[in-house]
């Protein structure tokens, strides 16, 4: 028996939704409709809780900064602690690693010719913390071991979509040839469209945000030749995270031949602190 990606994941990690869960702002009538988006999802995920999930991210300049960004990263340590982002640590558990699959995916991906960056040690912040909560809610642990995946799409030059659904058929590969009978999730986090300074700030573009997860779920292939300068021009200077989605897309069994995935939950806000906010379930 081998392990098998059987789900992947896919939302936002707007630090302003972090802030609201720990400060108990989740009632008021600005969050609600935002939480009340995945109270399915957290449902799903309780009676789904893989052995492993890997999470894919940006860091936000706590691990990295401009002195070294690499392009692919992957957590290879036992445990990171979670990042104070200036003022303080989120109030939520630290993550338990998964160093033996990480290791086995790092030397895969890597004999696949995908160069990663190999971290044994890093703080993780809102971009992993964030999506954890929405679908966790506020545990005293995590359920299952979290493998972070760092993408820069911070500073140019970023990684184009075709690279990262490659990247992500080269990790269910790795998984795949794991031989270790493991249910493994694979979660894309970042986006949807928003910028956060310049004239542009404070854009949104649901039309361009619904036409993303469609072509997420139905044709992620074409998706992946959409050139940058589409995702800054029409999603805002942040709306580049999106190309981690196809991270996980690329991870889903009918990019190998399979059926095509089975839609779980959609669903999508505007606004939360100026950003939309996406969210996809896919199971092979």
């Amino acid at each position: 028996m081998s392990a098998r990606i059987t789900a992947s994941v896919y939302t936002s990690h707007v630090p302003a939704i972090g802030a609201a869960l720990d400060l108990g702002k989740t009632a008021e009538p600005y969050w609600q409709p935002v939480f009340a988006g995945y109270e399915d999802s957290k449902t799903w995920f309780a009676e789904n809780t893989p052995d492993v999930i890997v999470l894919v991210y940006n860091d936000h300049a706590t691990a990295f900064s401009l002195e070294m960004i690499p392009t692919f990263a992957i957590g290879t340590g036992a445990r990171f602690d979670i990042a104070d982002e200036g003022w303080g640590p989120r109030p939520v558990p630290g993550v338990v690693g998964e160093p033996k699959l990480a290791a086995h995916i790092a030397q895969s991906v890597i004999q696949q010719d995908f160069d990663l960056t190999i971290v044994n040690q890093m703080d993780v912040d809102h971009g992993l913390t964030v999506p954890l909560s929405l679908m966790c809610g506020q545990p005293d642990a995590w359920p299952c071991p979290i493998i972070p995946f760092a993408v820069n799409v911070v500073h140019y030059p970023v990684p184009s979509g075709r690279r990262c659904l490659n990247l992500g058929r080269a990790i269910r590969a790795a998984v795949e040839s794991y031989d270790e009978d493991l249910n493994v999730q694979i979660w894309g986090t970042g986006g949807m469209s928003h910028q956060l300074q310049g004239p542009r700030a404070g854009l949104i573009n649901s039309e361009f945000d619904q036409a993303f997860l469609d072509g997420l779920i139905a044709s992620p292939s074409e998706l992946a030749d959409k050139p940058h300068v589409d995702y800054v021009r029409e999603a805002g200077s942040e709306g580049i995270e999106l190309v981690m989605w196809l991270i996980a897309r690329g991870a889903m069994s009918d990019l190998a031949g399979g059926p095509p995935p089975t839609v779980r939950h959609r669903f999508y806000h505007v606004p939360a602190s100026n950003t939309a906010v996406g969210h996809l379930i896919l199971e092979n």
